[in-house]
Order: C-alpha cells, then sequence, then structure tokens
C-alpha cells in the first residue's frame, strides 16, 4: 500500500467533487435546509391544532371548556352545527371535533355522569395521541373544578410528577434536527462514495488509473477516506452552526467524540456505497439499488420509533447494519452526555461492520478491476 498515491488519488476525488455543482449544492442542502425545514416543521408535540366545538349546552361550564383550547396548543375553535361534524372531518379541516352535549352541566350537578365525544381526525398522528391525553385530562379537570368551586378539598394522599429527562420541554426540534443529520449522513456516505465509483466508470478514467501502476486497495481507500472526509467536515459545521447555533439545540456531551464516532460510521457507509456501485452498472441503477438499502438501514434502526418497539427478528436483523450502532451512540452522546466509556460497544460494533463492508467492497472491486484490465 503507497500511501503518496492513496492521499494524492483523494485529493483528485475531492478536486472532482469541486467541479460537480450537483453534488456541491447537493451537500449545502443537506446539511443546511434539509435539517432546519423538519426541525421547525415536523412538529411530534401538540402545537397549533385545528379544532371545532358543537356547544350544544351554552352553560358556563362549556364556555369554561371552551376556555381551555388556546394557543400554542390549539387554534382558535371553531363554532359548528352538529350536521356539520362529518363533512367536517371527511374533508380534514379540523383534527379534533368537541361535542358537548345538552344538559351536560345540569347532569353533572345532579351526580349523573354525562360523557363529552372528541372526534379525532387519527390521519394526523404525532397529533392525534398528544391531543387526545391532553383533551381529556383538561376537560376532566375543568368538570373537577366547577364542582369543587367554592368547596374544600380534602389532599390527594398520592401525587405523580412527570420528569422528562434529556428535553424537559419536550421540544421536538431538538430530536429532528440531530436525527435529520445522521439521516444526511447516511444518504450522503452511501451516495457520494458510489456515485464516484460510477463517474469513473461512465467517464472512462476507471481505464486510466488500471493502467497506472495502482492496486484495487490503493483506489479504493483513495475514495473512501475523501468521500469520508468531505462529509464529516460538512456535518461537523452543521452539527456547530447549523444546529447548535441556528436551532439552539443544546448538545449534552462531547462534539469531539461523535466526530470520532461519525468517522468511524463514515467510513462503513462509503465502503457499503462503493460496494453497491460494483453492483450496478450505470448511476440509474446505482440510485435505484441504493435508496431501498438507504431506507431499510435508517427507518429501522431505531432513529423515529425505539428498537423495542419493533418486531424480535427485526431487532436481531438490524443488528448487521451500522445505523443501528451509530444512531444509538449519537443519542448517547449528544441527548444525554454519554462518556467513551458509555459508548465503546455500538462504537465498536459499528467499526466492525464497516471492516467487513471494507473486506467485501474491495473483493468486489479487486474483481472488478481484474474483469476490466482482461
Amino acid at each position: 500500500m503507497r500511501w503518496r498515491s492513496v492521499y494524492r488519488l483523494g485529493l483528485k476525488e475531492m478536486i472532482s467533487l469541486r467541479h460537480d455543482p450537483v453534488m456541491v449544492l447537493l451537500i449545502l442542502y443537506a446539511f443546511t435546509f434539509a435539517i432546519v425545514a423538519p426541525a421547525r416543521g415536523v412538529k411530534l408535540e401538540l402545537e397549533n391544532a385545528s379544532i371545532a366545538v358543537v356547544d350544544q349546552d351554552r352553560s358556563s361550564l362549556s364556555r369554561q371548556m371552551v376556555e381551555v383550547l388556546r394557543p400554542p396548543y390549539f387554534q382558535p375553535p371553531a363554532e359548528i352545527d352538529m350536521d356539520q361534524v362529518n363533512p367536517a372531518m371527511d374533508a380534514a379541516r379540523y383534527t379534533f371535533v368537541l361535542d358537548i352535549p345538552a344538559g351536560l352541566e345540569s347532569d353533572l350537578i345532579e351526580g349523573k355522569h354525562p360523557a363529552i365525544q372528541l372526534n379525532i381526525d387519527a390521519t394526523a398522528m404525532a397529533q392525534a395521541g398528544a391531543g387526545a391525553r391532553y383533551l381529556e385530562q383538561a376537560l376532566v379537570l375543568e368538570a373537577e373544578n366547577y364542582l369543587a368551586a367554592g368547596a374544600s378539598r380534602e389532599p390527594v394522599p398520592v401525587e405523580a410528577v412527570t420528569r422528562l429527562a434529556f428535553n424537559p420541554n419536550g421540544n421536538s426540534s431538538w430530536f429532528m434536527s440531530v436525527m435529520q443529520l445522521v439521516n444526511m449522513s447516511t444518504l450522503l456516505g452511501i451516495l457520494l462514495s458510489g456515485a464516484a465509483l460510477i463517474r469513473e466508470r461512465e467517464h472512462g478514467t476507471l481505464e486510466h488509473l488500471l493502467i497506472m501502476p495502482l492496486n484495487a486497495g490503493e483506489i479504493m481507500l483513495a475514495k473512501v477516506w475523501s468521500n469520508a472526509l468531505v462529509i464529516l467536515v460538512a456535518a461537523t459545521l452543521s452539527l456547530l452552526i447549523v444546529i447548535r447555533g441556528f436551532l439552539g439545540v443544546p448538545l449534552a456531551g462531547s462534539v469531539a467524540l461523535f466526530v470520532f464516532g461519525l468517522t468511524c460510521y463514515l467510513a462503513a457507509l462509503t465502503a457499503i456505497g462503493i460496494l453497491l456501485a460494483t453492483v450496478a452498472r450505470t448511476m440509474p441503477q446505482f440510485g435505484l439499488l441504493s435508496i431501498p438499502v438507504f431506507l431499510v438501514m435508517y427507518m429501522l434502526s431505531g432513529a423515529n420509533t425505539p428498537l423495542d418497539a419493533m418486531p424480535e427478528f427485526l431487532q436481531r436483523v438490524m443488528l448487521v447494519s451500522p445505523t443501528t450502532h451509530f444512531v444509538a451512540f449519537s443519542q448517547a452522546v449528544l441527548f444525554r452526555g454519554a462518556g467513551f466509556a458509555d459508548v465503546w460497544q455500538p462504537l465498536l460494533a459499528t467499526a466492525a461492520i464497516g471492516s467487513l463492508a471494507f473486506v467485501a467492497a474491495l473483493a468486489r472491486f479487486r474483481r472488478t478491476v481484474t474483469l476490466s484490465r482482461l
């Protein structure tokens, strides 16, 4: 292995990337707007939900219940009639429709158990569950306060105290921004390295490399380190400037430790990208092949859905994916402030899988180079 040749080939890769405006724009977009937009736009908590009210009671109690529906959790509630409920829900104009029946206040005073109907558009999954829990607690509390007005209440012997660890305000932008950074790093790690090899083949420059005194390992290692370095620099700047600076996300752990883990992860991804590029013959084939690989690796990694909530078979299968281990590493370091002693296991698993991917990609690439020389 001639490291001088590996170094110069890597520089050649970065110069080629610099003169590819589409790829440069893709990298800039991926680590700026593609992180800010989901972090600011996608809300996992209850915020600005649309709601309508059918108030058939027209009592002071019903007015107090409507007063609970305030920003920032809800939009100003719209008053509609009963015959407008189904058309409004079918047209998805409201996420929630609250139906307050006639005689609610009088039935409550008489000791009866009146029911309030809450219609929910469950296609709005992010807000449906959180909104249902919030409304149930708020409406029951208003009814209790109404009955207990002016009366002394005995203290409750047991009090439940909820503490949100690592994200006390339940701010989804903290979670979305970091996971989107992992998402973009995964996508570009596979795409850039594979596209570099496909580009060499389509432009005919791979044959030029083969007639030079270079072996397959030097060519592949140059593509791995150069493309991984570009993504590493872009992701680190995005973490510091976009996520911590612009979005104001506090990073609990060591940035240096995260960058070290990201280096191991990108080495694995670039090897996987080259492996896929040795299977595909053209850029469209590589795109069609890499998209399902990327989607499975990221969506089943535990980034959005906890790994424990998946079927046991999938949990075992996804242990062979470096994304599964890197997501656990990233969340532990950036959210919970974990140190190296806490995350060495996912870090070691990421490096081991990356080494296996590199060996497999090198074997495929050597076979491709041998056939090309013949």
